[in-house]
């Protein structure tokens, strides 16, 4: 049955109040102790009915912006997007963002009233809706840090999300396919049709829908992110194939292979500048409490297995995992660095350079958007990692906050981050419609 959205809200609510009042999420240990390379693990606190605390989207009101960290400010570079999730920086200076959200079949796995309820009340973070299924290009011609030009640079797509600039092409990860189009330099719009690289994990269920793409330095490999079908294998191993890892595709002959596994939902990627590594965000499983499981940013080991879903942080069992693999989670590796409990990493990005001043100089941004299954909330905010000699070297810094108003509405939720050519963080907000940037305070 299709309810009124007036009657659906007014479910979602009663729902949201019941879920977080029968279940037992609530976190009993500070966030802070969530992050780092050696976070706090509890013991896994399970419940008959997840907790669902969901900060109800309410977009940005006129005036209204995220705060930014002192000594730097925040200025809106575009507004009026669809939902736009993800970033790339081409060359010249313009700024690609996929306004994207889940495709229409989505996480079908039959009727079951627990589900229904979660999809209901989980509607109002502010996503669910028709998905835009286009790339536009946004260009900032007089330099003053705000769009002038915003057109569609691509459409007809597929749920898009990951986009890369290699060899002359640019390839888009769709939810079900990697293509790739012709790129010239300063083009506003590509019509040409787009080459099919390889298809990519979807199907009915498809619970975890965004795919990243990132190219490596030499062209000769393309990456690719795929999150789980399930938060801890529940839809049974068969709809893993190929899922929860990161996949290397050979762009020359199209030929697919896994590159890392055991990453339940992974999505930004991001080559570290010293060490040359390829890092990626991953988001952790959920009802396992408000403090399990912590997110985390990891370099990444070819052939490298990092538990999921029989464990977390190397050994530690998911005891709602049967039958158990043992020998899988001797194998286990310990991410390099915890992100929080269930604060929805999902864009990284590097940065090597002096514009944000020195704080900011080397280390990682990490869009956070933010917690569905924790009491109290967590993330909802960019943060900084620093480091040193290519690996993470101290607590994480806020970045950009206030994306939670005083109204505990969800104005807006950082998705994808990205470096402009000027050295400036640009910000994705998909609740809010909006990019974000963010500048060192003139003195």
């Amino acid at each position: 049955m299709r309810y009124p959205e007036r009657v659906r809200s007014g479910i979602a609510l009663l729902l949201a109040g019941t879920l977080v009042a029968c279940a037992d999420a609530r976190a009993t240990v500070p966030i802070e102790q969530g992050y780092g390379p050696n976070p706090t693990l509890p013991a896994p606190r399970e419940s008959l009915l997840p907790t669902v605390h969901i900060a109800k989207a309410e977009p940005w009101r006129d005036g209204e912006a995220p705060v930014a960290a002192p000594g730097l400010e925040v200025r809106a570079f575009a507004t009026g997007l669809d939902h736009p999730r993800w970033l790339h920086v081409l060359p010249n200076g313009d700024v690609l963002v996929a306004e994207s959200d889940a495709p229409a079949e989505h996480d079908d796995t039959g009727f079951a009233p627990r589900t229904w309820a979660m999809k209901l009340v989980m509607g109002q973070a502010g996503s669910g809706g028709p998905s835009a299924n286009r790339i536009t290009l946004l260009r900032d011609a007089d330099g003053d840090g705000a769009t002038e030009y915003s057109g569609v640079f691509l459409d007809g797509l597929n749920s898009p999300f990951g986009m890369t600039l290699s060899g002359g092409k640019l390839y888009v990860a769709d939810t079900d396919a990697l293509l790739a189009f012709p790129y010239r330099d300063g083009e506003t719009r590509i019509t040409a049709p787009g080459e099919k690289i390889a298809d990519l994990p979807a199907g009915g269920i498809n619970h975890h829908w965004t795919k990243d793409v990132i190219a490596s330095p030499d062209g000769r490999a393309l990456y690719v992110t795929v999150g789980s079908n399930s938060n801890a294998a529940e839809n049974g191993l068969g709809v893993e194939l190929a899922r929860a890892g990161v996949l290397e595709i050979d762009p020359a002959t199209h030929r697919v292979r896994q590159f890392a596994s055991g990453l339940r939902n992974p999505n930004g990627l991001a080559w570290q500048p010293d060490s040359g590594a390829l890092w990626v965000a991953v988001n952790e499983r959920d009802e396992l409490g408000g403090d399990l499981v912590p997110d985390y940013m990891t370099s990444l080991r070819d052939g490298g297995f990092y538990g999921w879903p029989y464990s977390y942080y190397g050994g530690h069992v998911d005891p709602r995992v049967e039958p158990a693999r043992p020998d899988l989670v001797a194998k286990a590796i310990v991410p390099d660095y915890a992100l929080g409990p269930h604060t929805a990493s999902l864009g990284l990005a590097f940065n090597k350079g002096d514009a944000l001043g020195p704080l900011y100089r080397d280390g990682a941004f990490v869009g956070q958007h933010g917690s569905w299954n924790r009491v109290p909330r967590s993330g909802y905010k960019v943060i900084f990692v620093p480091f040193a000699g290519g690996k993470p070297a101290g607590p994480p810094r806020d970045v950009l906050t206030g994306f939670l108003g005083a109204d505990d509405a969800a104005h807006g939720r950082p998705v994808g981050v990205a470096i402009d050519r000027t050295g400036a963080l640009l910000v994705a907000d998909d609740v809010g419609g909006r990019v974000w940037r963010v500048t060192r305070r003139d003195r």
